[in-house]
């Protein structure tokens, strides 16, 4: 199923995709393997695989420890393919957010193939705007993959409007300005950001960053269409005991799926 396909069931239903994120790697490479499928068991329409870097500019303190982790522990680009695949193959979108350095790195092209071939179904990119991503959208149309760009509460209406027209997927918007991570509420201009969004062209439009409880899942539900959270469930990965961090984030996940579904 594609990215948009997957909203757009939650759409005919008159509530919003729950879209999680967890990084790869991360506490080692097979337990993020195990983890992600957790995640889809407990409700995820669509689930971010973070590709750990040693620059995570837009990542808050829970993210950068456990990429750094991952990195420590040896992860390279091209194992975050056996996440792809495992998530594909529950049934839950696949997409991959990732810093571009490590797609050009890679080979922009290459990584396409290889992404594709493993269930892929788009990227999103924190850093790159459309006016700079003309490899990646050559890429992306030739291996029939999602992209999805950011906005926030300063992006300009020309700015929306270029970057509703270059996604396919959804835009991703940022709820505040800042890192990832948990908030105690949301912004007050999230809203007021899908509404200009959606009146630039978007399609669909997600938000994301500092979503952490089924209360603020339900309320950003209620005007975007799709709610995405990493943060409260990265933590739940810190627990050594594999059983126990898998149960704590089946329960996290499946409170914010219902959240975000409306239950």
């Amino acid at each position: 199923m594609r990215t948009g396909e997957a909203i757009d069931v939650r759409k005919g239903e008159n509530t919003a995709a729950f879209i999680g994120y967890l990084p790869a790697g991360f506490p080692d490479g097979a337990r993020s393997v195990r983890a992600a499928q957790e995640l889809a068991k407990a409700g995820a329409d669509i689930i971010e695989i973070g590709l750990p870097y040693s620059d995570p500019t837009m990542d808050g303190g829970t993210i950068q420890v456990a990429g750094q982790r991952a990195l420590a522990n040896g992860f390279r680009v091209r194992d975050v393919f056996a996440n792809v695949e495992a998530v594909a193959n529950t049934g839950a979108v696949p997409l991959i957010m990732t810093y571009y350095n490590l797609i050009f790195r890679y080979g922009v092209q290459d990584f396409a193939r290889d992404f594709a071939s493993a269930g892929g179904a788009g990227l999103i990119t924190p850093d790159l705007i459309p006016d700079e991503a003309g490899d990646w959208i050559a890429a992306s149309d030739q291996y029939d993959l999602d992209r999805i760009f950011l906005v926030a509460q300063s992006s300009r209406d020309r700015r929306l409007a270029a970057t509703a027209a270059a996604s396919r997927g959804f835009v991703y918007a940022a709820s505040t300005m800042g890192v990832t991570g948990t908030r105690d509420s949301i912004d007050e201009g999230a809203r007021k950001l899908v509404e200009r969004t959606r009146a630039a062209g978007a399609e669909r439009v997600c938000m994301g960053i500092g979503v952490s409880t089924p209360a603020q899942a339900r309320e950003v539900a209620a005007y975007a269409d799709g709610v995405i959270v990493g943060s409260a469930m990265v933590r739940c990965l810190f627990e050594e005991d594999e059983p126990t961090a898998l149960a704590s984030l089946r329960e996290t996940a499946e409170q914010l799926a219902a959240g975000a579904h409306g239950e």
